[in-house]
């Protein structure tokens, strides 16, 4: 819906947003993003981690941002410290999360119908044990449904699924609602129906 997207063909499929510290953002500004670093790892990148909406620059645009605004936090943990290791691992991490298949196996697939966001849930947390926190669009002007537009899950920092509750006194890095275009991203309601779209219209 952004006049100026290039969103041609989006993928039907969960991507990566990127890989977050809960703590500090462009943490080193001198440590710049070098696409070289990562060649290895391009054809799972273009796969996994799509930049949908700028066509430019090869594509490496969000990746850029998401080396500079998140990795060079992460980067304090030594198994993130390079920018090989930073992307390397947040595809490791999605290929064994494999929410694609799991929300399949659950049944819960795109659809005209809609289901209710606790289902959606439970399917989750009985699936990997812990709760993911799902954001959404919310509903449209008339409309009555949610839109679910990202599912984030939280781990240690020895990258093991846990709950992602914001623990007392730690600040919500994504409390600041992402934007999506104009619209904004934030923690589904439980109680409106929530629309899961086969197709990004």
């Amino acid at each position: 819906q952004m006049s100026a997207n290039d969103c041609q063909d989006p993928p039907e499929y969960w991507t990566i947003h990127g890989l977050w510290p809960d703590k500090g953002e462009e943490c080193n500004r001198t440590w710049h993003f070098n696409v070289t670093e990562i060649k290895d790892l391009l054809s799972d990148m273009r796969h996994d981690w799509p930049d949908v909406l700028h066509s430019s620059l090869n594509r490496t645009q969000f990746w850029k941002h998401e080396w500079e605004k998140h990795g060079t936090c992460a980067a304090t943990l030594q198994v993130l410290n390079s920018q090989k290791k930073y992307f390397g691992k947040a595809l490791e991490l999605y290929q064994h999360i494999d929410l694609n298949s799991c929300l399949l196996k659950a049944g819960i697939k795109p659809s005209s119908s809609y289901y209710q966001m606790t289902a959606i849930k439970e399917a989750l947390t009985t699936f990997y044990g812990v709760t993911p926190k799902i954001q959404c669009l919310p509903p449209e002007e008339g409309e009555k449904a949610q839109t679910i537009g990202q599912i984030e899950f939280c781990f240690t920092k020895e990258l093991q699924l846990r709950n992602c509750t914001t623990l007392e006194g730690e600040s919500d890095p994504m409390r600041a609602a992402l934007k999506l275009g104009t619209e904004e991203l934030s923690v589904c309601s439980d109680t409106l129906p929530t629309y899961y779209p086969s197709q990004v219209q």
